[in-house]
């Protein structure tokens, strides 16, 4: 009988062991609590760390608190009207052969972070020249001596 009560009470001491690590271990993965409770945040562009694209971070503000958020530009991105502001775009217009251009406008559809964007835009790029095709020229042969 004995042996049972000392058996029961060492599964009992191991299992709240257990629980009490798996616990630990939780409270080390969630976030740490900012203490906040702001809920009208603005944050600026994202600012890459190196150069004009690739990994960076943004400042937030809210009433006399800041934060930094990581946040990524686009290496392609070249567009004028920034990568928090996106649009529904129309079908392209066609050539302009005076200017050698097409446009298209598009309008507002999400500002991301709260940016300021415009509603309505208008971009252009060159007109498409005549198609290339790809022609496979034949492999030069080694020359023997």
């Amino acid at each position: 009988m004995r042996a049972v009560l000392v058996f029961l009470l060492l599964t009992l001491v191991a299992i709240s062991a257990v629980a009490s690590a798996g616990k630990n271990r939780k409270e080390k993965t969630k976030a740490p609590k900012t203490g906040t409770d702001c809920s009208d945040w603005r944050y600026g562009n994202c600012v890459p760390s190196n150069g004009d694209c690739g990994a960076g971070f943004r400042d937030g503000s809210c009433d006399q608190q800041t934060r930094k958020m990581k946040c990524k530009v686009p290496c392609n991105w070249k567009k004028n009207f920034g990568a928090d502001c996106k649009y529904r775009f129309e079908t392209w217009a066609e050539c302009d052969p005076s200017s050698g251009l097409r446009a298209r406008s598009g309008t507002l559809k999400k500002a991301l972070y709260n940016a300021e964007c415009q509603q309505t835009i208008s971009v252009t790029k060159p007109c498409a020249g005549k198609t290339k095709t790809k022609t496979k020229g034949k492999k030069a042969k080694p020359q023997e001596n």
